[in-house]
C-alpha cells in the first residue's frame, strides 16, 4: 500500500525582494521580479521529505495552482525531494476557497494520508487555504505546527502548535491537513545532482473543471505611508529631554 504524502507549493515574490505596488494601483509589480517558493512551504515540503526518509512514506507529490510559469517552482520541489509534481494550469486569480477546492479535487485522485501546506503565503498572508482544505475534505486539521511526530501505530499522528499563549499538543487521527510553522525544520539545499534529475523531470499538467471564481475583489493597492525621517542628537541627555518634552513617551 502506497503512503502519499502531498505538499502545497505556491510561487511567490521573493522573500528578499522590496514589493513595489504598480503605478494604476492594480496590485503588486512581478514583471521582472525575482520568484520563488513560499518559506513556509518550503519547510512544508522538508518536512514530508523527512518522513519519507525515515521509512513512513511512499511518494511526495507537489502541488502548485496558477500559469504554466508555477512549473518553475515544481521543478525546485522535485530538486528538494518531491517525488512527483502536478500544475493546476488556471488564469483565475487564486483566492484560499479556490485553491483549497483545487488541492480537494487532488487529494480525491491521489489520496495521500498527509496534506502538508505552508501557515500562510508571504505576498497574501492569508492563512485559510489549510484550514478550508481541512473543512471541504473534512479532516482533522493540525495547524501552526512546529513539530510533528507519527504515534507508533501510524494511524495517528502528534502536532506541536504554536498558539498565543505558548504551545499545544495535539493529536489527531490520519488523514490529515497540517500547516507548516517556521520552527518546524531548517530546510535544505537543493544539491546539483538533484537540480539536474528535476529538469528532466516529466510535470503533470492539469485544466481544472471547478468553480474557482474569485469572491473578493481588490479595489485598490496602495504602499503604507512613507516613515518621516528620525534626527541625531548629541548625548543621551538630548535624547531623553527631547522623549520627555517633545514626544512626551516617558
Amino acid at each position: 500500500m502506497q503512503k502519499k504524502i502531498l505538499v502545497a507549493i505556491k510561487r511567490v515574490i521573493d522573500f528578499n525582494v522590496k514589493v513595489r505596488v504598480k503605478t494604476d494601483g492594480s496590485g503588486v509589480e512581478t514583471t521582472h521580479v525575482k520568484m520563488s517558493m513560499n518559506p513556509f512551504d518550503e519547510i512544508a515540503l522538508e518536512e514530508a521529505v523527512r518522513l519519507k526518509e525515515a521509512g513512513h512514506a511512499s511518494e511526495i507529490i507537489a502541488v502548485s495552482a496558477g500559469s504554466e510559469i508555477c512549473q518553475e517552482t515544481l521543478r525546485t520541489a522535485l530538486a528538494l525531494g518531491a517525488d512527483r509534481a502536478i500544475l493546476i494550469k488556471t488564469d483565475t486569480e487564486l483566492q484560499p476557497l479556490g485553491v483549497a477546492k483545487l488541492l480537494k479535487a487532488i487529494v480525491t485522485q491521489e489520496n495521500p494520508f498527509l496534506v502538508f501546506l505552508g501557515k500562510q503565503a508571504i505576498d497574501d498572508d492569508c492563512n485559510q487555504t489549510g484550514q478550508i482544505l481541512a473543512g471541504l475534505l473534512d479532516w482533522p486539521q493540525g495547524t501552526f505546527a512546529s513539530q510533528i511526530m507519527l504515534a507508533e501505530n501510524e494511524n495517528k499522528i502528534i502536532v506541536v502548535r504554536e498558539v498565543d499563549g505558548g504551545l499545544e499538543t495535539v493529536l489527531l487521527n490520519l488523514p490529515a491537513v497540517i500547516t507548516a510553522d517556521l520552527r518546524l525544520n531548517q530546510p535544505r539545499y537543493a544539491s546539483l545532482p538533484n537540480i539536474m534529475k528535476a529538469r528532466q523531470k516529466q510535470i503533470e499538467i492539469i485544466t481544472p473543471d471547478i468553480d474557482i471564481t474569485p469572491r473578493l475583489v481588490t479595489l485598490k493597492t496602495e504602499p503604507p505611508p512613507a516613515r518621516k525621517s528620525g534626527i541625531r542628537v548629541n548625548s543621551a541627555a538630548e535624547l531623553v529631554d527631547k522623549l520627555t518634552h517633545e514626544a512626551k513617551v516617558i
